[in-house]
């Protein structure tokens, strides 16, 4: 038995491993991988052929122009910029739609950060001036912002305009301010019941 088992060894044979007969071969993979191509191209062409011929059916029936209509160009399907540019110039009327909304909203940022980093004045006349943010930065630094109401005046609320209003009705209409933080006579009369 074990000179059986030795001789199989050696011719390299073994009865439990085997060729699977039934798995595909290279030739049958490069066949379909052919077909396929084939019938790709001819799709490709079918398709092709389908609209060449549905571009000359609409062109040789067409109906015919109106005599009061400006004759139409060939082919309107040009993307060139400039042509196209033109067309819309010459076909629609003030205000249009963007025709093109980046280089658009890039001319709007540009103009804007112009504004940002330039002296000028408002289009109104003797209207606001205008100067650079960095300078406007840089005094706001130097000078500080003022967050807080100076010493000695009231900050204006809802609680002061009543109570400067209650105030200038019993005064006879005169316009002065109560002082901060002191009732008046028309609180001190809701008080007293």
């Amino acid at each position: 038995m074990t000179d059986h088992m030795h001789n199989d060894y050696r011719s390299g044979r073994n009865e439990d491993v085997r060729f699977e007969r039934r798995d595909l071969s290279s030739k049958a993979i490069l066949g379909f991988l052919l077909t396929l191509a084939v019938l790709l191209a001819i799709v490709y062409f079918i398709v092709l052929g389908t609209f060449r011929f549905g571009d000359w059916y609409e062109k040789t029936h067409q109906t015919a122009q109106s005599p009061m209509a400006e004759p139409a160009e060939a082919d309107t399907r040009d993307m060139n910029p400039a042509i196209v540019a033109a067309r819309i110039d010459k076909n629609f009327s003030q205000p249009r739609l963007e025709t093109n909304e980046r280089i658009e909203i890039n001319d709007f940022r540009l103009e804007e950060e112009q504004k940002l980093n330039s002296y000028g004045q408002s289009d109104q006349p003797g209207g606001a001036l205008r100067i650079p943010i960095d300078r406007a930065m840089d005094l706001i630094a130097q000078r500080g912002l003022n967050t807080t109401p100076k010493t000695g005046t009231v900050p204006e609320s809802v609680t002061n305009t009543i109570y400067a209003a209650a105030a200038r009705a019993d005064q006879g209409g005169q316009n002065s301010l109560p002082p901060a933080n002191k009732p008046t006579k028309a609180t001190n009369a809701k008080g007293k019941k």
